[in-house]
């Protein structure tokens, strides 16, 4: 079976064994992410923890994300991801244990969200560089980019809005228990796969030395250091309506965890459409602009959400900022992996993950500039931020594509 244009990075067996997979598991996680949400803030009643949960998850990845991106260019990617996948599982499983028994505080809450990211600050590079190896015709990475930023956007159009029934219904702790089952395929998927054997390394060298090589190789590419740094702006202040999403809902708007999960969910259906729109590209001639527009895109949904009067212009707002940040994540990780040198790839990637791990700085910045002002304010000065480096970004000259690797 041959796929269509859209789809074919399926058209590579390990591919699609991971695209399964992966698939059930994003809607487990995103059915975490918004019950840790919910239940922070009703445990706490506080924007200030809402914003920590996100801090406590993601700052790993921007501390240790450079460092776990070596032992990518070193080790077993495939094995090491099925480790990971394990360990995942566990801490979610300690979270629905906990939650189900009536034992979660916001302490224990918090520090299993630190768990999570330490495996996350190991997964997210190595799992990013092990796309070229599951992809058969190196053509088709682009596509299998876009791809996976469609099944995390599927998964955030869906997955929301069943957690904020299941939390309605049977409380926060049926959606951790769904998500650590959600891991079992992934582990299984992953060990379907039949993976050619690495080069060898040329030669040993230090950690020290790989990691001071991989940050020159992004620093002095033009290509890739300025997504890298649209990345990460994009991280620290691309996300305040979401970050806040549970503050509109339950104290702006007044509604219950089903509000709040709407409210993900249309984040979700822009950014799906935005990925679908990006899995039709067969080149990234032109990416380069279509991330300006989405580092625009965010900060003017942003912009509508902090001062929309309704919950139906909220909804549009919401989507927009979705649409607008799968532009600028998806496409500057496009931009980054059809440039980086191959050796260098989790490296690169450990950065760029760095970029994303910009995310909980922001999280607890506007968490508490929320708590010290009001919501709509925290997501104006986000909008601002946006709009002001898609600003700069469309002002620089654009760089020399290389040839894709």
């Amino acid at each position: 079976m041959t796929f269509p244009t859209f789809l074919r990075a399926l058209n590579s067996r390990n591919y699609r064994l991971f695209f399964a997979g992966q698939g059930v598991s994003l809607m487990g996680n995103w059915m975490t992410t918004t019950a840790s949400m919910w239940l922070v803030y009703e445990l706490s009643g506080s924007a200030f923890y809402v914003g920590l949960v996100g801090f406590a998850t993601q700052i790993p990845l921007l501390v240790l994300a450079p460092l776990t991106g070596v032992g990518g260019d070193r080790t077993d990617r495939r094995r090491r991801l099925v480790w990971l996948q394990v360990l995942s599982c566990l801490q979610s499983s300690a979270l629905a244990t906990l939650t189900l028994a009536g034992q979660m505080t916001v302490p224990v809450l918090i520090a299993l969200c630190v768990a999570q990211g330490l495996i996350n600050a190991w997964e997210f590079p190595t799992r990013q560089s092990f796309l070229v190896e599951m992809v058969s015709d190196k053509r088709d990475l682009p596509n299998a980019i876009a791809l996976n930023s469609s099944a995390f956007n599927v998964a955030r159009l869906a997955g929301p809005a069943l957690a904020g029934t299941l939390i309605l219904a049977w409380g926060a702790g049926a959606c951790y228990a769904i998500d650590a089952a959600s891991y079992l395929p992934v582990i299984g998927s992953l060990l379907a796969m039949r993976v050619p054997a690495r080069p060898a390394r040329v030669a040993a060298t230090r950690r020290l030395d790989d990691l001071r090589e991989g940050l020159h190789h992004a620093t002095h590419e033009p290509g890739l250091r300025r997504p890298l740094l649209m990345v990460a702006v994009n991280a620290l202040a691309g996300f305040g309506a979401s970050i806040l999403a549970p503050v509109f809902a339950a104290s702006v708007y007044h509604g219950d965890s089903r509000l709040l999960g709407h409210f993900y969910s249309s984040i979700g259906a822009g950014a799906l459409l935005s990925a679908a729109f990006l899995s039709t590209r067969t080149d990234t001639d032109d990416l380069r602009r279509w991330v300006v527009r989405g580092a625009g895109l965010v900060g003017l949904g942003q912009a509508i959400f902090a001062a929309s009067p309704s919950v139906g212009l909220a909804y549009g707002a919401l989507m927009a900022t979705g649409f607008g940040t799968v532009l600028v994540m998806a496409g500057s990780n496009t931009l980054i992996q059809s440039r980086v040198d191959d050796d260098k790839r989790s490296r690169v990637m450990g950065l760029f993950a760095m970029g994303q791990g910009m995310f909980p700085v922001g999280s607890l910045l506007i968490g508490a500039l929320a708590a010290a002002s009001s919501p709509r304010l925290a997501v104006a000065t986000c909008a601002g931020v946006c709009l002001i480096a898609a600003a700069i970004y469309h002002r620089l000259k654009p760089t020399a594509a290389r040839q894709v690797r």
